[in-house]
């Protein structure tokens, strides 16, 4: 038995090629082929509409007798999807498209009847200027007189367009791209002069921190003296008791009252120093009387001490009387 995969087969040395018979093929066969729809069309038995690009299995044949540029033509068989009608159509090399043939019509083939007849006028018009010149003349005056009035449509529709037109685009585009760079400017400006401003100040300051420092330095710190006083007596006669006085005195007038305003009254206070003087001059008008006995220490200071509680009971009692006094006239106001 032979292996399956193999490349060269045996042939026997009496082996005549020319002895196989040939297989006759009609050249009109038709072959099965899977293709699309080319164009959109209609069928004309049932009416059902075939899209472009609806698949088919058709049949192909090579059209007979028909050949363009040694290129051959082919045929194709489909059948219609709802009445299965048959509709054959076949290739155009000559415009690279397809040709409906039978059964069917083609949809939307406007754009291209219409080029069909532009091709034919040209060819018709190019055959009557290669035999006569003066049709050749005409066609020209014809043509420029029709540039001449496409062009004075278009001036005026221009001009139609600028009357209502009323807002100038490019202008306005001109116009702000003018105010974004002139807002952009500005800002730069102004952060420039700020960090100027900041950096400044900060200089300023700067420098009266390191003048007052150096001063600080230099200057050291300067203590108060004390004011000695060259006597011992010389602050009793300082000018602080003014004020100390002046309270003492109204809180005197607070408690016991204004005696100016009672002439009977006003005989009967007698002042601490005033008794003092008195008590003094009393002892030392005594004395002489005596005949100038001199009297020892203790007991002078013993007679001190009693004339200084005796004022100062006088006073207190003078003091109560001049409150109610006070008490008295304000309540006869």
């Amino acid at each position: 038995m032979s292996e399956r995969k193999v490349l060269n087969k045996y042939y026997p040395p009496d082996f005549d090629p020319s002895k196989i018979p040939k297989l006759k093929l009609p050249k009109d066969r038709q072959y099965v082929v899977r293709l699309m729809a080319p164009f959109n069309m209609r069928c004309k038995t049932c009416g059902e509409y075939i899209y472009k690009g609806k698949k088919f299995n058709a049949r192909k044949e090579t059209v007979q007798n028909e050949v363009y540029l040694g290129l051959p033509i082919f045929r194709f068989y489909i059948k219609c999807t709802r009445c299965l009608a048959e509709i054959t159509f076949k290739t155009d090399p000559e415009n690279t498209d397809y040709v409906m043939e039978h059964g069917a019509t083609r949809n939307f083939q406007a754009e291209k009847l219409l080029e069909e007849q532009e091709k034919q006028m040209q060819k018709e018009r190019e055959d009557e200027e290669l035999n006569n010149p003066m049709k050749v003349l005409e066609n020209r005056t014809k043509d420029s007189k029709m540039e001449m009035e496409v062009l004075e449509n278009l001036q005026e529709l221009k001009e139609l367009n600028q009357r209502q037109a009323n807002v100038d685009f490019e202008s306005m585009l001109l116009e702000y791209q003018k105010y974004e760079e002139d807002r952009k400017r500005q800002q730069e400006e102004d952060d420039e002069r700020e960090m100027k401003s900041m950096l400044e100040s900060a200089h300023a300051k700067r420098i009266l921190e390191d003048s007052d420092s150096d001063e600080e330095v230099l200057k050291p710190p300067c203590k108060l003296k004390p004011q000695v006083p060259q006597k011992p007596t010389d602050i009793l006669n300082e000018n602080t008791d003014r004020p100390n006085k002046k309270l003492k005195a109204e809180s005197w007038e607070r408690s016991v009252g204004k005696l100016n305003g009672n002439p009977q009254l006003s005989g009967l206070v007698v002042k601490k120093a005033q008794t003092k003087k008195a008590d003094s001059s009393n002892l030392s008008k005594g004395g002489k009387n005596q005949n100038s006995v001199a009297l020892p220490a203790s007991v002078e200071s013993a007679s001190a001490t009693q004339a200084q509680r005796a004022s100062a009971a006088c006073n207190s009692s003078l003091s109560l009387l001049g409150a109610y006094s006070d008490s008295e006239g304000s309540n006869s106001d």
